[in-house]
């Protein structure tokens, strides 16, 4: 009997992701950022042709499995990246810049009794070169950073899998999807500055160095609703420092917080209860109580975060925000 599965990941850049001069470009229209890929990934070089991610990772692995014994015979795997392109324009003029794949990384499978293990890392340069300083002469580089993310695919004789994302470049954002296309994580933290300057040479899996890869759970369906409503709303934007706190439990306040980037941590009376990236919505519990916040959320990595007054949003779809984070929360204590 043969089983297989996939994993895939899409890399994109979202709006306001770009810091410091680079920007300019984007700004004046001369680059794009990209929209959000599908939740539902279905054809992907129909993606790449329309330009809607920088570079994708695909990974299918496949086992053979005795019927009689159970025991895992045979195994392979197949996929690799996908670049896309960068399309930089200039009044009426414009033109495409193809981004430049790197070899592909696939380690040996790892067998281990009733299991098999995939890992593949691809990626490669970005479509359009980029000014960097270096310590030795010209002083200046032409060469765009390092794209990369590392997949892990684990398959079980008796037909489970186990998917994830193990490393990645800081930048862009990187979203992940499983064996059926449906969208199952995403990266956490989407780090330009660190990204532009250090993902070069001996600093990536193509070196001698990959990063870990900070991975949280897809927003729920509500919370993507609540979070249009919430950036139409004028809202405020706040950063944090990883280790700071966005809100102390007990502290008055009315306002509703959306995560734009980096992961939050949630602490009651100094219990680690959850920790939230982006897309997630926080903070409504206090308005609904009419009291303090019930809770403190700590910045475990650097964050971009949005805020209204709670006022703004339905009550109704608050109250069942809320009601999530209940079960959530008690569900990380068990």
């Amino acid at each position: 009997m043969r089983h297989h599965s996939s994993i895939s990941s899409l890399s994109w850049i979202p709006s306001e992701a770009i810091e410091g001069a680079q920007r300019l470009a984007f700004d004046a229209g001369l680059a794009h950022y990209d929209p959000p890929p599908p939740d539902v990934l279905e054809d992907i070089e129909a993606l790449r042709l329309a330009d809607r991610f920088r570079f994708a990772n695909v990974l299918k692995g496949w086992i053979e499995v005795d019927d009689k014994t159970g025991t895992i015979t045979d195994c392979g795997s197949e996929g690799g990246r996908l670049m896309g392109s960068t399309t930089i324009k200039l009044g009426p003029m414009a033109r495409t810049f193809e981004a430049i794949g790197l070899p592909d990384i696939k380690k040996e499978p790892e067998r281990s009794g009733d299991s098999v293990r995939f890992v593949q890392t691809v990626g490669g340069r970005t479509g359009v070169p980029a000014p960097r300083r270096v310590r030795r002469r010209p002083f200046i580089q032409w060469q765009a950073p390092l794209v990369w993310t590392t997949l892990s695919l684990t398959l079980y004789a008796d037909g489970r899998s186990q998917a994830t994302m193990i490393g990645a470049s800081r930048f862009p954002r990187h979203w992940v999807y499983d064996n059926d296309g449906k969208l199952t994580m995403k990266s956490g933290l989407a780090d330009f500055k660190d990204w532009y300057r250090y993902s070069f040479g001996k600093h990536t899996p193509w070196g001698d160095q990959d990063s870990d890869a900070l991975v949280t759970t897809v927003e729920t369906a509500l919370e993507r609703n609540l979070s249009a409503q919430l950036m139409s709303g004028k809202p405020v934007f706040k950063r944090l420092k990883a280790g700071e706190a966005l809100v102390r439990q007990g502290d008055p306040g009315s306002e509703v917080f959306l995560i734009l980037d980096g992961v939050l941590l949630v602490e009651k009376d100094g219990e680690r209860l959850a920790e939230y990236g982006p897309g997630a919505m926080l903070g409504e519990r206090a308005h609904l109580e009419a009291g303090g916040r019930t809770s403190s959320l700590i910045a475990v990595t650097p964050c971009r975060i949005a805020a209204v007054q709670a006022g703004q949003l339905e009550r109704s779809a608050l109250e069942e925000l809320a009601t999530g984070h209940r079960r959530e929360e008690t569900a990380e204590r068990v």
